[in-house]
This record gives structure tokens, sequence and C-alpha cells, in this order.
């Protein structure tokens, strides 16, 4: 993980994405996913890149089911854009960098 990129966990969710003044980008990942590693550059360059306009962040599925489970997230790489609480989009799979930024545009 980057520097701009938080590591959202099921004690940190709330106060990180559900009650953030800011739209947040919630990668929902897990270590054994081949995708899932080929997006880390991508979700990293979007974390640099909208530093202070987003934040973003990342759930191992692995070590958070519930909240997977929670946002029916049944593939990953998947990607959850939030917005004042809740979910405004959603991105599933090996997404490029201009999707990304096209969704986290409509937001800022």
């Amino acid at each position: 993980m980057s520097e701009n990129t938080l590591e959202i966990t099921s004690e940190n969710f709330n106060e990180k994405v559900i009650n953030s003044d800011i739209p947040v980008l919630v990668d929902f990942w897990a270590e054994w996913c081949g995708p899932c590693k080929m997006l880390i550059p991508t979700i990293d360059k979007v974390a640099s890149d909208y530093d202070g306009k987003v934040i973003v962040g990342k759930v191992n599925v692995d070590l958070h089911p519930s909240l997977a489970a929670e946002y029916n997230v049944r593939g990953i790489p998947n990607i959850l854009v939030f917005h004042s609480g809740k979910v405004q989009e959603q991105l599933v799979g090996n997404v490029p960098e201009e999707k990304i930024t096209e969704v986290l545009n409509k937001f800022i």
C-alpha cells in the first residue's frame, strides 16, 4: 500500500468511509487475487493524484469478510465509491485508471 492509501478495517470503516466529508474509494481485494495485484499500481497512482480530494482505502476481504458481505462484494477486485456515506458507484475487475478517474471526477 502506498503512503496515500489507507487500510480500511471493520473497526475503522465508519470513521474513515461512512463519516467522511470527502468521497472515498474503497478497493476490496485479497492477497491471492491476481487481478487485485495487477490493480495495485493504478490504485496507488489514483491515491497520489487525488490526495486531499478523495480518500483511497483498501479492504482485505479475507480479513474483513463481514464488510464484503455487507456491500455484496462477490467478485474482486471490486471498487466502491462512497459519497455522503452511501455507495455511489461500483467498478468490478482490473479497470483502467481512466475509468476510475472518470467516476471520481463526478464527486469532487
